[in-house]
């Protein structure tokens, strides 16, 4: 019997506190993200989502606080050795090279082991075996017709949608997503969501997103933060309706 499958929560946080010099940017979160989820955390400028997502992701050690990843302690796990795990952030390891094409950033990416350096000196044989499982990637992010253009040629939104197919190479079970939408034009946004649903299936997702109408579209879960703790925690329907959430939140104008 699969034990880490039985385990309806993949992350589990508790008392997760971040001082700085004596601020504390997060206070005493406990979170808990469900298997095969998409869960967003949102919040005002300055609630402590970003440095909530930084010790999750473990590029931020927490003062205080334990998380565990599939009933694992990964509270002092560095973050490499996390993404092995199965938890990885798009673009903590997928940066793109420009000048290279599409096809053959997703290649580099899919012939990467986590911790250690590209392949440069592999010859371009043993490269084009990756071909097809690049191509089903690109098909997977709409990226295919790009292929044989150069990164640097993307427009935004598709530079974006390459470091998510990058990401994918490594097979993630949970996928961390750092303001995915952010930037981009409304068809872009669009288009971004679509992917993020498309790629959610099998997998669990956290996001850092500041567009509630793409957090409406898409999460399972919301967990809204307001000066470092939870302010409330629920799917749309309930979170938006949150007095306190409104005044805190909504009220400034972005919940359009």
């Amino acid at each position: 019997m699969d034990t880490v499958s039985d385990v309806p929560y993949i992350v589990e946080a508790s008392g997760l506190t971040k001082e700085f010099k004596g601020f504390a940017a997060v206070k005493n979160v406990d979170l808990r993200i469900r298997r095969h989820t998409i869960h967003a955390l949102i919040g005002p400028n300055g609630a402590g989502k970003t440095t909530c997502f930084n010790l999750i992701t473990k590029f931020l050690e927490p003062t205080r606080g334990t998380i565990r990843l599939n009933g694992k302690d990964i509270t002092r796990t560095p973050p490499a050795d996390v993404a092995r795990l199965g938890m990885v952030r798009s673009f903590q390891i997928s940066a793109t090279f420009p000048h290279l094409t599409v096809l053959e950033n997703v290649r580099i990416a899919l012939q990467r082991p986590i911790g250690n350096s590209f392949h440069f000196w592999k010859s371009e044989t043993s490269l084009d075996a990756l071909n097809d499982r690049a191509m089903a990637l690109l098909a997977d992010v709409d990226l295919i017709s790009y292929a044989k253009h150069l990164a640097v040629e993307l427009p935004y939104g598709r530079k974006r949608a390459l470091e998510i197919a990058t990401t994918l190479a490594l097979e993630p079970e949970m996928l961390l997503l750092d303001e995915p939408t952010s930037g981009m034009g409304r068809e872009d946004i669009a288009r971004t969501a679509d992917l993020i649903k498309r790629v959610s299936e099998g997998r669990t997702i956290l996001m850092v997103e500041h567009n509630l109408s793409v957090v409406s579209d898409l999460s399972d879960m919301i967990t809204v933060l307001a000066r470092g703790e939870i302010l409330t925690e629920g799917p749309y329907s309930e979170v938006s309706k949150n007095p306190q959430v409104v005044e805190a939140y909504m009220g400034t104008g972005g919940a359009h």
